[in-house]
C-alpha cells in the first residue's frame, strides 16, 4: 500500500502542482495548518485518496491532513464513537443512508455559505445531484458520485429486426411492445423486471406520480392508489401469457451476470444501476446499450433520481472547516486530478466539466455511462428521503408476492391487497 501510495502520489503530483500552485499563490503566506480527513475504503479507493492529498499539501506546503482510512464495516462504529467524544475529522466521507440522523442530531455543518462564498464551486453541477445532500433547504453533503437505475439492452438485435426507441420518452406501452414484437421475430424473451429487487422497478414507476414509495415519515407506504402497480403487474403477467415473458422460476434464482439469461442471449434487456453496466457488459461479451426506464400514461414527473454513492460532509465540530471545504473543492473540481487518479472511482463526477473530460480518458463501457449519467441528470426528479429502517422487511414482502403474483399463485387483486395491507403494517409497527 505504501509503495502504492508512493509511485500514485509522485506522478500526480508532478502533473497537478504546477498549475494548482499557481491557482493557489494567494494562500502562500497562510499559516501552518493541519485538517483531519476520514473516508472508508479499499486498497484502491485508498491509494488515489493519499495521492489527491499528496497533490494538495505539495501546492499548499503549510497544510498538513491527517488520513483516517477504515473499511466500511467499522467505520460507522469509528465515526459515531469519535462524535460521541467531539472528535470527528474535519472532513468525512458520509453516506446517504445515515445522512438524515446525522443532520437531527446537529452533527453535520450547513455548507451553503461556502458555496455562496465561491470557497466550494458548484456552478457546473445540475441541481439534482445536490438534492441527496440537502436537508430542509440547507446542504450537508456533496456527492463524490452519482448513480441511476437504468435499463441495459442488446441494441444491436433491435437494429437487425428494425426497432429502435427514444428513452427520454418512451412508455411502458412501448416497452411492453417491443418485448412482443423481439419476441415474435427472434424467440428472444423479456426478463422480469428487476428480479433481485422488484421495489427498484416499481419505485421507478410510482414515482413518476408524484408520490413516493414510502411516506416521508416511514409510518406507511406513500401512495393509496394501486393502478401503477397493478399495471406493474400487468404488462409482466401479459408477456407471460403470450410466452414472451423469461419464466419467473428461472428469472427469480439468483445468479451472478455471466449466469444471467442476459448474458446468455436469452433476454433482450436487463435492468440494474448504471454502476453495474459495466459487469453485465462483461458478461455478456457484447456491446449493450444504457436506456432511462420508461414512463407511464400521465407522468407527472421523472421517475429516474440520482443516486449519491457517498458523500464528502464537514461536521460541526470540525476544527479545520474552511481547509476542509477548500480540500473538498480542489478533490471535486480538479479536472487533472480527477483525470489522472481518481477517474470516477468514488462514482462519475458531478461536475459537467469534469465529467465530461473524464469521459475522453475512460474506456469505452464507462463512457456510455457518463454518458448516461449526464443524460439522467436532465430527466430526474429529487431523490426521495432514506428509506425507513422496517424497509427490509418490506421489500422481501414487495418481492415474495411478486413472485407469487407471476407464477399465478395468486391474482393481481389478492397479491396487491397483501401488498398494501402487510407493508402498512410492518411499518406502523
Amino acid at each position: 500500500m505504501r509503495k502504492a501510495r508512493i509511485v500514485i502520489s509522485l506522478v500526480v503530483v508532478l502533473l497537478l502542482v504546477p498549475a494548482f500552485v499557481f491557482a493557489q499563490g494567494a494562500r502562500e503566506s497562510a499559516a501552518q495548518t493541519t485538517m483531519r480527513l476520514a473516508w472508508w475504503g479499499n486498497p484502491t479507493r485508498d491509494a488515489k485518496t493519499y495521492a489527491a492529498i499528496d497533490a494538495y499539501t505539495a501546492a499548499n506546503p503549510k497544510v498538513t491532513i491527517e488520513p483516517e482510512t477504515t473499511g466500511w464495516a467499522g467505520y460507522w462504529d469509528k465515526m459515531n464513537t469519535q462524535a460521541a467524544a467531539g472528535n470527528l475529522p474535519d472532513l468525512m466521507q458520509h453516506d446517504y443512508a445515515y445522512m438524515l440522523q446525522w443532520v437531527t442530531r446537529n452533527q453535520l455543518k450547513d455548507l451553503t455559505p461556502y458555496v455562496n462564498s465561491g470557497v466550494i464551486n458548484l456552478s457546473k453541477v445540475a441541481d439534482a445531484n445536490l438534492s441527496g445532500g440537502r436537508v430542509g433547504g440547507k446542504l450537508y453533503g456533496i456527492s463524490l458520485g452519482s448513480n441511476a437505475v437504468c435499463v441495459i439492452y442488446d441494441k444491436a438485435l433491435l437494429d437487425q429486426i428494425g426497432i429502435s426507441f427514444d428513452d427520454t420518452t418512451w412508455t411502458l406501452a412501448d416497452f411492453e411492445r417491443i418485448s412482443l414484437e423481439v419476441y415474435r421475430k427472434t424467440g428472444v424473451k423479456t426478463l422480469p423486471f428487476f428480479t433481485t429487487d422488484p421495489k427498484v422497478g416499481f419505485d421507478n414507476l410510482i414515482r413518476q406520480t408524484g408520490n413516493p414509495f414510502f411516506a416521508p415519515d416511514g409510518k406507511s407506504l406513500g401512495f393509496t392508489d394501486t393502478t401503477v402497480l397493478r399495471e406493474f403487474f400487468a404488462v409482466q403477467l401479459r408477456l407471460l401469457d403470450a410466452g414472451a415473458l423469461v419464466s419467473p422460476e428461472i428469472a427469480f434464482v439468483t445468479v451472478s451476470p455471466d449466469e444471467g439469461e442476459f448474458a446468455k442471449r436469452t433476454s433482450w434487456v436487463t435492468y440494474g444501476w448504471s454502476n453495474q453496466v459495466v459487469a453485465e457488459q462483461a458478461a455478456a461479451g457484447r456491446p449493450v446499450e444504457i436506456a432511462l426506464m420508461p414512463r407511464i400514461d400521465g407522468s407527472q414527473r421523472p421517475g429516474t433520481f440520482l443516486k449519491p454513492s457517498m458523500f464528502f460532509s464537514i461536521p460541526v465540530s470540525a476544527s479545520n472547516p474552511d481547509e476542509a471545504a477548500r480540500f473538498l473543492n480542489f478533490f471535486l473540481n480538479d479536472i487533472e486530478l480527477n483525470n489522472t487518479v481518481l477517474l470516477g472511482e468514488r462514482g462519475v463526477p458531478i461536475p459537467d466539466d469534469v465529467r465530461d473530460a473524464m469521459s475522453q480518458v475512460v474506456d469505452p463501457v464507462n463512457k456510455q455511462i457518463f454518458a448516461f449519467i449526464s443524460k439522467a441528470s436532465q430527466h430526474s426528479s429529487a431523490i426521495d428521503p432514506p428509506d425507513p429502517a422496517p424497509a427490509g422487511e418490506v421489500l422481501k414482502l414487495f418481492r415474495d408476492v411478486t413472485q407469487e403474483i407471476l407464477g399465478k399463485r395468486v391474482s393481481v387483486d389478492a397479491g396487491v391487497a397483501k401488498i398494501m395491507a402487510d407493508a402498512n403494517a410492518i411499518l406502523a409497527r
